[in-house]
């Protein structure tokens, strides 16, 4: 395997945000970016700055620009509650194929998992949750893994060559990941083919759609985190988790800038509240975020949104 450090382009430094003021720190301020401070952090950001599988699935191109954009909302927020060492690495170096950057991408989580570090992987689009869900079964096993997609869409489309909506098919005809430790979370029925849907249930993958989220939740947060607890009762402790968070899966008002907007979807709060969620699983290993287009973001509304759940998911880190 290659030194990840090579194949990975450092974090631009004009986006690290420093306030100077010692009773007022900020993230840009205690988020470690030299390569020395890499073995002594617990949680690594890692970006993809892609969007091929974005356009060759008929989208809107722009997510490419999103891990930096994410960045620099994330380094202006103050270091409150947060006591965990994170370490931003930059970013995959894309190469000339979507495939080929899958590849690179695989390696780099693989090592970083395999120092045992947790990732928060910034997309691009939402194919690169096939790199990352393939890095989780390599390392650990597939059957010794958890894989949730919070999205609007299934991303199971019988497309070739892959896609943004191609992913999580990948992965599970590929067998890298059990239908049974897979569920499809806050899924929309009106963007989302019958002909999946029951290609997912036929495979025995967990159906948990946003009216039956709104039906349970009635945006109340305990009622939010049994939920989520459902998807992982049955499992053994040791098993691995990823969540795979496409901001579609967010109503337009909250997240004007993804890459196929809705003006249903969940809620701001229930969104981050599903980062901290994950954060204080200790079996979370990989949360991704993905979609974000930031030429259609407001106010850079969906980016700040996104660094919060960031934020979250970090000082939920016990």
């Amino acid at each position: 395997m290659k030194d990840i450090f090579q194949i990975t382009k450092r974090p631009d430094t004009n986006l690290i945000f420093r306030k100077n003021d010692p009773n007022d720190v900020r993230m840009g301020e205690i988020v470690l970016t030299k390569i020395e401070d890499y073995e002594a952090s617990e949680i690594i950001i890692l970006g993809c700055p892609q969007d091929e599988g974005v356009g060759r699935n008929g989208g809107r191109t722009g997510a490419a620009l999103a891990p930096d954009a994410i960045r620099a909302q994330f380094y202006k927020l103050t270091n409150f509650a947060i006591k965990v060492r994170i370490f931003d690495i930059g970013d995959t170096i894309i190469q000339n194929t979507l495939e080929e950057t899958h590849e690179i991408h695989t390696q780099i989580v693989k090592q970083i998992l395999k120092d045992g570090k947790k990732i928060i992987v910034l997309g691009g689009g939402n194919d690169i949750s096939y790199a990352d869900g393939r890095a989780m079964a390599e390392v650990f096993g597939c059957e010794n893994w958890l894989g949730v997609n919070i999205d609007a869409h299934f991303d199971v489309r019988a497309d070739f060559p892959p896609n943004s909506g191609t992913p999580y098919r990948q992965l599970l005809e590929e067998n890298f990941i059990k239908p049974q430790n897979f569920c499809e979370f806050a899924w929309q029925e009106q963007v989302n083919s019958p002909l999946y849907f029951n290609y997912l249930e036929q495979k025995g993958v967990k159906l948990i759609s946003l009216e039956k989220v709104r039906r349970t939740l009635n945006s109340n947060r305990q009622n939010l985190y049994l939920l989520l607890q459902t998807l992982i009762a049955e499992s053994e402790e040791e098993r691995k988790i990823f969540f795979g968070f496409d901001t579609d899966s967010v109503r337009a008002a909250d997240a004007p800038g993804v890459s196929a907007p809705s003006p249903v979807g969940l809620t701001a709060n229930e969104f981050i509240e599903s980062a901290r969620f994950a954060g204080e699983n200790k079996q979370t290993q990989i949360i991704e975020f993905t979609e974000v287009n930031p030429n259609y973001d407001i106010d850079n509304r969906t980016v700040k949104l996104v660094a919060i759940a960031m934020h979250l998911f970090c000082s939920a880190q016990k």
